[in-house]
């Protein structure tokens, strides 16, 4: 993907608003309701303030969204870069921006997570061109790649364990959105994982059937090495693959170590 992404590629075009005249206890409900923190106030079309849950936290109740909104309004344009519209949010200490077009009109809403998810979306072709130019050298292919989503019960896991921990964060990924695709090798009929088995689990486990994908098709029907090594280990489903308590992560690890070794030193050890 290009680095030149625009605001108007990641916003969420599907806004939910609210006018002046919406009660402070409506907000509430829709903040429960919608998991979402803040709002444009809308009137004709026109977007004419914010109101958050900051709002409602630090200033006095009221009863209208009028009496407490934010009026000086930070908006972006659909057509500004995605990277220029980040350094706004950054220097003006705010997590979304109301998305207008050029007549002014509101069209979609920019966030935090729109912005992370676009650096994470940006950053996944550089590994698909690794994983690429790998194959093509160990097997002398010609490989095609293309995004598709791929139903996770034709996926071939290669790694045996993945990490409680991780597994989480992924989880919470993928309910936000932020997920980055997985990468795929399709070799005959088979989708070999390559990468992604903490995402691939976690959808799993969600009850997804499909999943965001780079496939990386090598045209030819043949016995990978990933795929002989997931063999010897007893690896064909995700079912098979063992999930290690948090403890036992290897960062975790060193951590819990350093730490018994500092406490020995405080203790005289």
């Amino acid at each position: 993907m290009s680095n030149k992404a625009l605001v108007k590629d990641y916003m969420t075009r599907d806004v939910i608003t609210v006018s002046s005249d919406t009660s402070t206890a409506e907000i509430i409900k829709l903040m429960k309701e919608t998991g979402h923190d803040g709002f444009p106030v809308k009137d004709n079309g026109t977007v004419i303030g914010m109101v958050t849950a900051f709002d409602l936290l630090i200033k006095p109740w009221v009863k209208k969204v009028s009496e407490i909104m934010s009026r000086d309004v930070v908006v972006a344009d659909q057509d500004m870069s995605l990277n220029d519209a980040a350094r706004v949010m950054f220097r003006m200490g705010i997590s979304r921006l109301p998305v207008i077009d050029k007549e002014g009109k509101l069209v979609g809403i920019i966030t935090n997570t729109d912005i992370v998810r676009s650096h994470i979306e940006r950053s996944t072709p550089m590994k698909v061109n690794y994983f690429k130019k790998t194959l093509e050298q160990l097997y002398d292919v010609k490989p095609e790649v293309k995004r598709m989503k791929v139903p996770i019960e034709k996926l071939r896991p290669t790694q045996s364990k993945v990490y409680a921990d991780e597994l989480q964060g992924r989880t919470y990924e993928i309910k936000r959105g932020l997920a980055e695709p997985t990468i795929v090798v399709k070799t005959g009929d088979r989708y070999v994982l390559v990468d992604g088995h903490h995402r691939t689990l976690a959808s799993y486990r969600l009850g997804y059937h499909e999943i965001d994908s780079y496939v990386i098709d090598i045209k030819k029907d043949m016995k990978l090495g990933m795929e002989k090594t997931a063999d010897l280990n007893g690896v064909y489903t995700l079912e098979d693959i063992e999930v290690i308590d948090d403890a036992q992560h290897p960062l975790i690890a060193i951590t819990t170590s350093m730490r018994k070794a500092m406490a020995g030193k405080k203790n005289g050890g």
